[in-house]
């Protein structure tokens, strides 16, 4: 019974006040391309402190009980941006401006073909690895959404630089594979944002970037940071019944800010479900029973042993005490529920 309702985080973990400028970060809306200026530390000293911080992540995880941990993502300007800027054929340096929500957000330039150039993340697995000996979570970005936040002067067909993108996530995923993850998650947030193009080719292109893995993998898919996007969510996903044919084995969902209709979840009867029920909208720590109540409204769609309670997303703009009560909250909460199921 120690397996059932395993707790998990999405990735992000709140990045201290000496490490990030948070005012500086706020204002970027999530970069597409490289935001150096967010960074308090001089270069000289910037992986020594970001080492420091991860360490406390992995502590915070730890000590709040978590089961399957994340290295807080201390080193990320965005949960994208870190990985797709290591790509050839990508131009930061001279981007397009898209206005979303009042905010101007630079975005890359695709000028030729995509490609890996050699490991990105594999350095930030084996730090993760060596500080705990808690299974170990690696999150990259998903190669549809990769594909939405550039502007496509090379490929000028949707589906072609999605799969490109692709080609560059699995030769990445493989090096994390080798390097020991336990779970390799893809964040895939446009697959809601353009259903058609998902229904196109969104599958397609989760299965090629994880072909031929052996290790657990994961999609997450959200609607957006709930403290830095509107509390008015939409209770349904409008890509989602559709991920029950891709390879992937556990799929990640926001539940609790949302307060999604979970009767979807009986189309995704083969897969484990990571169950956001830790609203992130604020940094109000709920109660334990509520939580108790989120979990359970799962029970009637997803049996137990295929059900890993987790929060809504990342906790990147939370405060790090309320993550951590968060965290230690929704830890209590599955195991009153795991308990109730002896």
């Amino acid at each position: 019974m120690s397996n059932l309702l395993q707790t998990t985080v999405v990735g992000s973990y709140p990045q201290p006040g000496w490490l990030v400028n948070h005012d500086i970060l706020n204002a970027k809306l999530v970069p597409r391309v490289r935001a150096h200026e967010i960074w308090r530390i001089a270069a000289p000293w910037l992986e020594e402190a970001q080492n420091d911080a991860t360490l406390l992540a992995i502590r915070d995880q730890e000590r709040a009980g978590i089961d399957i941990i994340t290295d807080g993502e201390m080193r990320r300007e965005s949960y994208s941006n870190r990985f797709s800027s290591a790509l050839e054929g990508l131009d930061d340096a001279n981007p397009f401006i898209r206005v979303v929500q009042g905010y101007e957000i630079p975005m890359p330039r695709v000028i030729g073909s995509i490609r890996r150039l050699g490991p990105v993340e594999v350095d930030d697995l084996k730090f993760l690895k060596r500080h705990t000996e808690c299974r170990a979570k690696i999150t990259l970005p998903g190669p549809f959404t990769m594909s939405k936040q550039v502007l496509d002067e090379h490929y000028r067909d949707p589906e072609a630089l999605a799969l490109a993108f692709a080609d560059a996530v699995n030769a990445e995923a493989r090096d994390l594979e080798s390097a020991g993850a336990d779970v390799i998650q893809l964040d895939e947030p446009w697959l809601r944002n353009d259903p058609d193009g998902a229904t196109r080719y969104g599958v397609k292109a989760i299965n090629r970037a994880l072909a031929g893995l052996k290790t657990t993998t994961a999609i997450h898919l959200c609607f957006g940071y709930g403290f830095v996007v509107s509390k008015d969510k939409p209770k349904a996903y409008a890509f989602l019944s559709q991920l029950a044919d891709c390879v992937v084995d556990q799929i990640s969902i926001e539940a609790a800010q949302p307060h999604l209709d979970l009767g979807v979840l009986r189309e995704l009867s083969r897969k484990t479900i990571v169950l956001g029920v830790v609203d992130l909208s604020s940094n109000d720590i709920e109660p334990v029973d509520e939580l108790e109540r989120r979990i359970r409204r799962a029970l009637p769609f997803v049996a137990p042993e295929r059900l890993m309670p987790a929060p809504d997303c990342g906790l990147k703009y939370l405060s790090r005490a309320a993550a951590f009560g968060k965290l230690k909250a929704l830890v209590e909460a599955a195991g009153v529920v795991r308990n109730s199921l002896t």
